[in-house]
C-alpha cells in the first residue's frame, strides 16, 4: 500500500487515495471524537539519549551501520548510569509530547521540528546518527498510527520536500537531508520511497479542480520553509509521470512560519527579559543572549545559550543591567529551558492576529506571570525582515519564466496569515489569489503523485 507523506516542520501527515480522492488518515487520538490527521513535529523523551534506545528496544528498529550501533550502545550505557529504565510510552510524539514538556520543561529532552536542523552544515557523524534516530522515530510512530487506521501494512511513500532545505547549504544541505529522510524512511519499515518538491505537490491538488490548462505559481509557505513554483497544469498534464515540462521555475529558502514567530518573539516579548535594555556603562545588552535562546531552528544558537558555561555571563550581564530584574528573567529562560514556550506564545498571538487587531498574551516565568499586548500593526512591522525574505522568492521564480501566471494557489499553515497575503498581492498585483486546504494541499498531492508512481 502506498501514501503520500508530508514530514512537515510544523505538522506531519499522511493520505491515502480511496476511490479517485486522497483521503488524509488520522495521527492523533485514533478512535475519539478529536482525532487529528496533524500531528504536530515534536517528540520528548526523559533524556536525548532515549530517543535511539527507545527506537530500538520498542519501536523494533535497529541501526543501520557500525556508527549507529556505537551510538546506540553509548545511549544504553548513558541511561544506565543515570539509573533510567525506559518503560513503553516514555517517549511521545505530537501534541502528547508538547504538553508533557509545557508541564515540566526541565524534566524531559523536547525538540521541534527536526526537519528544520536536516540541512544544516558542520554537522558531525554522532550528530547526523542521532538526527536520523530522531526522524526515524516520528517516521516510525506515524506508519504505525497509519497502518492502524488503514488496517493493511504500508510499504510505499512518496515524501514531501522543500526545494532548498537549508537557507546556505546548496545542493550539499539538499543531498544531506534528504540521504537522512531516506534512511530514517528505510529503517522506519518503508520499502520503496520517492521524494516530490512540496508545492509541486500542492500544484497538482489545485491541479485536479482544473478544467482547462494554466499557467500557475504555487506559494507554500510552511513552518520551516517557503516554496514557490511556477507550474504549466491542467486536464492535458494529468496522469502525466513525467512533468519535467511543466516545471517552470522553482525558488526556496528556509523562511517560514517559525521564523516570524522568532522574529515577533524577538521584538515584542524579549523586551521583557532585557532585549534593549541598557548595562551601568550605557552599552545596550548583546544581541545573541536575547535571540540565541528563541532561535528554536538553530542547532548552534540553542546550544550556545544552554551551555554550562554561558550561566557565568549570564549571572554577570544581571549584575552590571540597570534593570536587573529583567534579566532575573533571562535566567530563569535558562534555567527552565523556556525558548520553546517564548516561541509557542509568539506563534498564538500570531495566529490570533490573523483574525483580530489585537492580541493578550500570558507566560508564566518563574513565579511571575508576564502579560503583553500586541497590535497587529506591531506584528507586522516585527516579521517585516522573514515576510521580505518569502516576497523575494516570488520575484526570484518570476525572474525565471517568461510568463505571468493566470492565477496564484496559496497554500501551507503560515498562509492563513492575511498580512501575508497582501504582501503577496503588493509583490505580483492584479493575479487572482486562491487558497486550498492550508495545511493539507501537499499531502493530498503527494498521495495523487504516490498513485502516478506507484500504482
Amino acid at each position: 500500500m502506498f501514501i503520500g507523506f508530508d514530514y512537515g516542520t510544523a505538522n506531519c501527515s499522511v493520505a491515502i487515495m480511496q476511490n479517485g480522492q486522497p483521503q488524509l488518515l488520522a495521527l492523533e487520538n485514533l478512535g475519539s471524537a478529536h482525532s487529528s490527521p496533524y500531528i504536530p513535529s515534536t517528540i520528548c523523551a526523559p533524556t536525548r539519549e532515549s530517543i535511539s534506545e527507545y527506537l530500538f528496544r520498542f519501536m523494533d528498529t535497529k541501526p543501520k551501520d557500525t556508527l549507529g550501533e556505537q551510538a546506540l550502545r553509548r545511549a544504553i550505557n548513558f541511561n544506565r548510569e543515570e539509573d533510567i529504565e525506559l518503560q513503553l510510552g516514555d517517549v511521545q510524539f505530537g501534541q502528547h509530547a508538547l504538553d508533557t514538556y509545557l508541564s515540566d520543561p526541565q524534566e524531559v529532552y523536547y525538540v521541534k521540528s527536526p526537519k528544520s536542523f536536516l540541512g544544516a552544515s558542520g554537522l558531525h557523524h554522532t550528530q547526523l546518527v542521532f538526527f536520523e534516530d530522531l526522524v526515524c522515530s516520528m517516521m516510525k510512530n506515524i506508519k504505525t498510527q497509519a497502518e492502524v487506521s488503514t488496517e493493511q501494512t504500508i510499504t510505499q511513500a512518496v515524501i514531501g520536500r522543500p526545494i532548498n532545505f537549508h537557507g546556505r547549504g546548496g545542493e550539499d544541505a539538499n543531498q544531506q537531508a534528504e540521504g537522512i529522510l531516506r534512511h530514517a524512511a528505510t529503517r522506519a519499515g518503508f520499502q520503496d520511497i520517492e521524494f516530490q518538491f512540496e508545492p509541486v505537490a500542492a500544484g497538482l491538488e489545485y491541479e485536479s479542480t482544473l478544467s482547462h490548462n494554466q499557467t500557475v505559481l504555487v506559494v507554500d509557505i510552511g513552518g520551516g520553509t517557503t516554496d514557490c513554483s511556477l507550474i504549466e497544469m491542467g486536464p492535458s498534464w494529468q496522469q502525466q509521470s513525467d512533468r519535467t515540462a511543466s516545471l517552470l521555475g522553482h525558488s526556496g529558502q528556509r523562511v517560514g512560519g517559525n521564523d516570524l514567530d522568532i522574529h515577533l518573539a524577538f521584538k515584542k516579548i524579549m523586551p521583557m527579559f532585557g532585549f534593549g535594555s541598557l548595562m551601568n556603562s550605557g552599552i545596550e545588552m548583546p544581541i545573541t543572549q536575547f535571540w540565541n535562546p528563541i532561535a528554536i531552528n538553530n542547532v548552534v544558537a540553542q546550544k550556545d545559550f544552554y551551555k554550562s558555561a554561558n550561566l557565568k555571563a549570564l549571572k554577570l550581564l544581571q549584575k552590571e543591567a540597570q534593570e536587573p530584574e529583567k534579566l532575573a528573567r533571562l535566567l530563569a529562560v535558562y534555567h527552565n529551558t523556556l525558548g520553546y514556550q517564548i516561541v509557542r506564545k509568539a506563534e498564538e498571538a500570531k495566529i490570533g492576529l490573523s483574525e483580530f487587531d489585537k492580541h493578550t498574551l500570558t507566560i508564566l516565568v518563574a513565579s511571575e506571570l508576564l502579560e503583553l499586548d500586541i497590535s497587529l500593526s506591531q506584528m507586522v512591522e516585527a516579521v517585516d525582515v522573514p515576510t521580505q525574505k518569502m516576497m523575494d522568492l516570488v520575484t526570484e521564480v518570476m525572474a525565471q519564466a517568461s510568463k505571468k501566471p493566470d492565477a496564484i494557489f496559496m497554500t501551507g499553515g503560515s498562509a492563513r496569515s492575511p498580512f501575508l497575503r497582501q504582501a503577496l498581492e503588493n509583490t505580483l498585483p492584479n493575479v487572482p489569489i486562491i487558497s486550498g486546504n492550508y495545511f493539507g494541499s501537499v499531502t493530498a498531492g503527494l498521495a495523487r503523485w504516490a498513485q502516478t508512481v506507484f500504482a
